[in-house]
């Protein structure tokens, strides 16, 4: 199958005859049928088989299609998910298929553009891991894919499922500890001596479709290092700040009411660790917002400790601060300071909230409850291109050293040419952006 595929000769091509395609506001063909819904899985490796496996115990739900370019993956969920379960190494033909209505996608992140595009330009619904895209431009034309097409498309950041963070957001609009102008949050995780360690160049193992794998991205030589999982730590492919950083991005805009920053710094680099890696060891980032506030990302790969005293998100307002986690939040009150009492501004509290159940299932479960309604997901693809961009401008800012003036309208920086370059990058051939 040739790899040169365009959105207009997509659409020409097998992914019209797809009549699993529906019309956006009416109710989806499997669902109006009272058949199951049937799902395509492409990237069935680690998250792709969290993923995978609630869906194997949803009763409406049937897995139609696997699809990984580590042959060692698609012969595990075979097994797992039984019958003769269409299999392959090459997404499109995934999407190509009749008995698929919608596909999850949870390939390493330089994929989850182009594999979220062609899907909505196929008539799917898409379920998309985090982070959403590679690049902000990237992210952008995500967006616009989904809209076009009028898909359902859900961004895999599942702390937009939990009971926790909407009753926060009210706690937070009520007023409970003033206002907040300082949120923060961090990634601690020590992984000195070794890091991922370091290995030469190498011929990829005959289970793994190595130039798939790479797609849009420059060709390079294989390494143990980069894929299965490792990527995590290559610029080119992935980075903790979009690792783990855009779950955090993400809740905290949420409860504060945030769009977007007007201001990015970050510093940092490898300080300690020696390994094959491509993204800091040590970093910290801020983000300003036209509101009054500031946010912080830590990423700690060289020392021990969290950023925060406790839980995962960290609030400081005028009259005290929260601590916030997937089982509720606790109120610290804030002391007197300088010329003030020195006496308790609030009182303390500690909040407990059933988070709802396993998040992972929720969040599939309101992606699947949104395909049947055609309502937009809790994450959608909106949401996620909000929050991604944080990503994305904390690894520029660190990669050009400057503080970025941003225009969240325009998605542009407006104080530097050299980080509005790295908004996006030149798909190597034959693949493109559309």
């Amino acid at each position: 199958m040739d790899a040169k595929v365009g959105r207009r000769d997509f659409i020409k091509g097998g992914a019209a005859a797809a009549t699993g395609a529906a019309v956006f506001g009416g109710p989806h063909r499997a669902w109006a049928s009272g058949k199951k819904l049937r799902l395509g899985f492409i990237g069935v490796g680690n998250r792709g088989g969290q993923l995978l496996a609630p869906c194997l115990g949803m009763e409406d739900i049937e897995v139609t299609a696997l699809c990984d370019v580590y042959k060692p993956h698609l012969e595990k969920w075979r097994k797992d998910v039984g019958g003769a379960v269409f299999r392959t190494g090459d997404f499109r033909e995934v999407l190509k298929r009749a008995d698929v209505d919608a596909v999850v996608i949870a390939t390493p992140d330089h994929w989850h553009a182009l594999q979220t595009i062609l899907a909505c330009d196929a008539g799917k619904d898409v379920y998309v891991e985090k982070p959403l895209s590679q690049t902000i431009v990237e992210g952008r034309r995500m967006v616009e894919a989904a809209r076009r097409n009028n898909r359902v498309v859900q961004v895999g950041t599942q702390r937009r499922s939990s009971s926790v963070y909407p009753k926060l957001a009210e706690f937070i609009a009520s007023g409970g500890i003033g206002k907040v102008t300082i949120a923060k949050c961090s990634r601690a995780a020590n992984m000195f001596p070794e890091g991922i360690g370091n290995a030469p160049d190498s011929d990829p193992p005959a289970e793994l479709d190595w130039d798939m794998w790479l797609g849009p991205r420059a060709w390079r030589p294989y390494n143990v290092n980069i894929a299965p999982y490792k990527f995590r730590w290559w610029k080119d492919y992935s980075s903790q700040m979009g690792n783990w950083g855009v779950h955090y991005f993400d809740v905290i805009r949420w409860v504060l009411g945030e769009t977007a920053p007007v201001s990015v710094s970050a510093h940092g680099g490898r300080y300690v660790l020696s390994d094959s890696r491509t993204i800091p060891d040590t970093l910290e980032a801020i983000f300003e917002f036209a509101s009054g506030r500031l946010m912080t990302f830590a990423q700690y790969e060289a020392c021990s400790g969290s950023d925060q005293a406790r839980g995962e998100i960290e609030l400081r307002g005028a009259l005290g601060t929260v601590y916030a986690g997937d089982d509720g939040f606790e109120v610290v009150p804030g002391k007197g300071g300088q010329f003030d009492k020195w006496e308790n501004k609030i009182e303390p509290q500690k909040i407990k909230i059933d988070s709802g159940g396993d998040l992972t299932a929720l969040h599939l479960r309101n992606f699947i409850e949104c395909i049947r309604t055609r309502a937009r997901p809790t994450a959608d693809v909106e949401e996620g291109q909000r929050s991604t961009t944080f990503c994305h401008l904390g690894n520029i800012a660190l990669e050009t050293r400057s503080r970025l003036d941003w225009d969240p309208e325009a998605e542009r920086v407006t104080n530097n040419d050299a980080a509005n370059a790295l908004l996006e990058y030149e798909y190597r051939e034959p693949w493109r952006l559309g």
